[in-house]
């Protein structure tokens, strides 16, 4: 293992992670906030750090597999560590634990926040925290190797290594060329979105951190009551709209954006995906509505249909607090926690491409069971995904539910109640960000006990690094590697 390669590519994570802090200081000086100094002394330390190695260590074109992981895993761990110092310079609510908490929720788009009073927080901080959902949500590795100079297999290395396969399965570009039109979506989602929200009335700095958090789907507002405190239909509906794309695979959003809709119909992850959005705001509004919490259908399909595409896509914004509702709702919103949106969005979870995956593994089973000598490939999109892929998906979906239960458990064995436990756990996994009870979409993590946060800071790092990252890189083979240094 090169060490000089690990400090220059941090390098440029943290001077990333830099010139989000700048920005957001422009906000402190515009509002004139207390945000100001923390976030010009965060900016300058991670830019001290990070540019000692790009003036200091030369470049390099070739990276290994196990080198591109160690990047990988510590550009996440250093971004979000880094992403605690403005939080803690300030001060509040914010403990170390519950700093780290913040920044691990922002940079995995998770949503979950411990703070009790958002509108507290100066403008400026709310602008990084939103910022944190933005540089996360594309990928801070992808989003390095967009402005980095050409890099050779690098570029390659660390696509695969960030990039979930599944993911991949719609590009068939270059690493490079990949990694540019993924920028370029998710950008262009961004402005659209931001245009479209000062149209309907949201000041500039509103209508930014909500399509930041909105395109990551993260979750993070800038309102104590979410996008509750707008109670303004076009706004929401604005919202929902960006929610439902930014939960499709963006290679797919580039190909219709090309014209080549088709594409889009073809994907079976696709169709599932916003068939199950359509069937879940169906039940969920027949059964609030059937339950009498609201007095017209119309009313029960605004909150209802938010609120299953707010979960359902991992973003994590709120209309209503559905921790009230019946339970039948409550079954469905932990349903679409675990499962989520898309493979290749900025969704989290265990994606609609891995669900297909099983039931068609599933009815293949069931065929071979008639017919045990037939030869029946899983089919995913009009091609066929190889056994081993399979396997994989099949495999993830067990991890991602064990390691639910065993956070769970231990969670429980803190003092948490049970559904809030369980519905944490889901939450942080999925990143999707509101659990049930006072862990809700009106509520926050601020009553977990510190150990608790870190748990469910380890859960959304694992969710939003799909798993597999993780257990390779605490593989006991790579530790000789690591003590190479």
């Amino acid at each position: 293992m090169r060490l000089h390669i690990l400090l220059r590519f941090v390098g440029i994570i943290l001077l990333l992670n830099s010139v989000g802090m700048f920005l957001s200081s422009f906000v402190s000086v515009y509002y004139s906030d207390a945000a100001l100094v923390p976030l010009l002394y965060s900016a300058f330390i991670l830019a001290l750090f990070g540019v000692f190695p790009l003036i200091y260590v030369p470049p390099v074109e070739k990276i290994t597999n196990n080198e591109g992981l160690l990047i990988v895993i510590a550009g996440w761990l250093l971004s979000c560590l880094a992403g605690t110092l403005p939080y803690i310079l300030w001060g509040g609510e914010f403990s170390f634990t519950n700093a780290w908490f913040e920044s691990v929720s922002g940079f995995t788009t998770t949503g979950s926040s411990i703070l009790t009073n958002v509108e507290a927080v100066p403008k400026g901080l709310l602008f990084w925290r939103a910022m944190t959902h933005w540089l996360g949500g594309m990928g801070i590795i992808l989003f390095a190797l967009s402005i980095m100079p050409f890099l050779g297999t690098g570029t390659r290395v660390l696509y695969h290594t960030e990039m979930s396969p599944l993911a991949r399965e719609n590009f068939q570009e270059r690493a490079k060329r990949t990694v540019q039109i993924l920028v370029s979506v998710y950008v262009g989602l961004t402005i659209l979105e931001t245009i479209s929200l000062i149209f309907c009335g949201l000041s500039f700095i509103d209508a930014i951190t909500h399509s930041f958090a909105t395109i990551a789907t993260g979750g993070f507002s800038t309102k104590n009551t979410s996008i509750a405190y707008f109670n303004n239909p076009a706004v929401e509906i604005v919202i929902m709209t960006f929610m439902v794309l930014s939960g499709i695979n963006f290679a797919l959003l580039f190909l219709a954006s090309l014209g080549k809709l088709e594409k889009l119909w073809h994907s079976s992850a696709a169709r599932y995906y916003l068939g199950a959005l359509a069937i879940g705001i169906i039940i969920v509004t027949i059964n609030i509505y059937s339950a009498n919490y609201y007095q017209s259908w119309l009313s029960a399909l605004r909150y209802g249909a938010f609120q299953v595409l707010s979960v359902g896509t991992s973003t994590g914004f709120a209309t209503a607090d559905s921790s009230v509702w019946p339970s039948l709702s409550h079954m469905l919103i932990i349903f679409f926690s675990l499962q989520c949106a898309c493979a290749g969005s900025t969704s989290g979870g265990i994606k609609t491409d891995r669900i297909v995956i099983l039931w068609k593994t599933f009815v293949r089973e069931i065929k071979l069971l008639q017919h045990p000598q037939a030869i029946i490939p899983i089919i995913l999109g009009k091609q066929p995904i190889e056994e081993e892929a399979v396997v994989k998906g099949i495999l993830y979906i067990t991890l991602y539910l064990i390691i639910t239960f065993v956070a769970t458990v231990l969670l429980v064995s803190m003092g948490m109640h049970v559904v809030e436990a369980f519905s944490g756990t889901v939450a942080t996994m999925g990143n999707v960000g509101p659990g049930l009870g006072r862990i809700g979409s009106m509520g926050n993590y601020a009553h977990v006990p510190a150990a608790g946060k870190w748990i469910l800071s380890a859960t959304m790092l694992l969710g939003r690094l799909e798993i597999y990252a993780l257990i390779r890189f605490f593989m006991p083979n790579n530790w000789k590697m690591y003590s190479s240094f």
